[in-house]
C-alpha cells in the first residue's frame, strides 16, 4: 500500500521545498494527507494508554503537531527528512510522582506488543539530564505496526510518547505562555536568552524542592539557584506578569476532538467535534482560513484533562506561580537557617 502522501521521497522533497520557499499547494497537500494519517496512529495508541492507566491517577490527552510548528522546525533542522519527524502524533501522560512515572513506563516498555520503540531507553530522559531550557520529562517514540489489512497504510509511522510529572507540567506549561505573552520563545532558545536563562533556573528550583533533583545547574547550590532565579524575575517581572495574566474560561463541551485556536490578539476560540475525520478536516481549513492563527487539535476523555494537558492555551500559569515562589522562599538561605535552628532546638531539649 501506499504511504501516506504518496511515498516517503515524495513527503521529503515537500518537506524540502518548504524549507527552501518553493512549496507549492500540491507540496501543502501531501504534507497534509501524512499529517491526516496519523490520526489512526494516536487513536491506537491512546486506546493503548488509556487501558493500561485505567484506574490510575494518570491523565492522558493526545495532540496533532500543528502545520506552522513543523514547518518551524524544517527551517531549525535543515538535515532533517519531514518523514522521520517522530513527534507530528503525541500522546501526552501526567503523573503525580517521578515514581510512578518510572513504574508506569517500565511496565510499557516491557509490554509486548507489535510497535517497535525507536529509541535507546535513556536517549530522551530529560529527568536525567535535562535540557540546557530546564525542560525535563522522558520522551520514546515508537514505530506503528499492525497486523491488520486496515493498518498496513500507516505501517512506520512514527508516534512520541511524553512521560511528565504534574510539576514538569506546570514548569512547560509556563514556558508555553510566554511564548504567547512575550516576544520570545525559551522553548526554542529563541528571544530574549533571559527568559531562557529564567526558566532554566526555574526549573531547578522546582526539581530541588519538590522532587529532591536537580535540573540543568547540577553543580550550584539551592542559595546560588534561588538567588539566579531572583535576579531575573526583578528584572523580567515574570512571576508578576504570569500571576496576573487571567486564565482564560471558556466552555469545553464532552465531545472528543476538539481544535483550540488562539488568534493573534490572544482569543482563545473552542471548537468540539464528535467525529475524528471531521475534526481534521476542519483543522485543515482552520490553517488555511486563518493564518495568524495558532489552531492545534486535541483529544482528551473530559474537559477537565484537556484543561490540565494543554493549560498554556488558556493562559493558565497560576500553579506556576504558586509553585515557584513556594520553592523559592523554602529553599532561600534564610528559610534554611532557620530550619537548621529549630532542629538544633529540638535536639537540645
Amino acid at each position: 500500500m501506499p504511504f501516506p502522501g504518496g511515498s516517503k521521497s515524495k513527503v521529503n522533497r515537500a518537506g524540502q521545498c518548504v524549507r527552501e520557499g518553493t512549496a507549492t499547494s500540491a507540496d501543502l497537500s501531501t504534507i497534509d494527507e501524512w499529517r491526516a494519517a496519523h490520526r489512526n496512529v494516536l487513536n491506537t495508541f491512546q486506546a493503548i494508554l488509556r487501558t493500561r492507566t485505567r484506574n490510575l491517577p494518570v491523565t492522558v490527552a493526545q495532540r496533532h503537531k500543528r502545520r506552522n510548528t513543523i514547518l518551524e522546525k524544517l527551517a531549525r533542522f535543515p538535515k532533517m527528512q519531514l518523514s522521520r519527524m517522530d513527534d507530528v502524533a503525541g500522546c501526552r501522560l501526567i503523573f503525580n510522582s517521578i515514581e510512578e512515572l518510572h513504574s508506569f513506563r517500565n511496565s510499557v516498555l516491557a509490554a509486548r506488543f507489535r510497535h517497535e520503540r525507536r529509541n535507546e531507553t535513556d536517549k530522551y530522559d530529560y529527568i536525567k539530564r535535562p535540557k540546557i531550557t530546564g525542560y525535563r520529562g522522558i520522551h520514546d517514540v515508537y514505530s506503528y505496526d499492525v497486523n491488520s489489512p486496515n493498518g498496513e497504510d500507516f505501517k512506520g509511522l512514527l508516534v512520541e510518547i511524553q512521560y511528565r510529572t504534574l510539576v514538569q507540567h506546570t514548569w512547560a506549561t509556563a514556558v508555553e505562555v510566554i511564548g504567547y505573552v512575550t516576544e520570545s520563545q525559551p522553548k526554542f532558545e529563541q528571544g530574549d536568552t533571559r527568559y531562557r536563562e529564567a526558566m532554566a533556573f526555574a526549573s531547578d528550583v522546582l526539581a530541588r524542592f519538590y522532587e529532591e533533583c536537580k535540573g540543568p545547574h547540577v553543580d550550584l547550590s539551592d542559595a546560588e539557584v534561588v538567588r539566579q532565579f531572583r535576579r531575573y524575575d526583578q528584572e523580567l517581572s515574570l512571576l508578576k506578569t504570569l500571576g496576573n495574566l487571567n486564565a482564560i474560561d471558556t466552555e469545553i463541551t464532552t465531545k472528543k476532538n476538539t481544535i483550540l485556536l488562539i488568534t493573534s490578539e490572544g482569543k482563545l476560540e473552542v471548537r468540539s467535534y464528535r467525529d475524528a475525520t471531521t475534526a481534521i478536516q476542519m483543522l485543515f481549513e482552520f490553517e488555511e482560513e486563518c493564518p495568524g492563527t495558532d489552531v492545534v487539535l486535541v483529544r482528551a476523555e473530559t474537559s477537565e484533562e484537556i484543561r490540565l494537558a494543554f493549560k498554556n492555551y488558556f493562559s493558565d500559569a497560576t500553579d506556576f506561580v504558586r509553585m515557584v515562589s513556594e520553592a523559592c522562599n523554602s529553599l532561600s538561605p534564610k528559610s534554611q537557617s532557620a530550619k537548621k535552628k529549630r532542629r538544633i532546638r529540638r535536639q537540645g531539649q
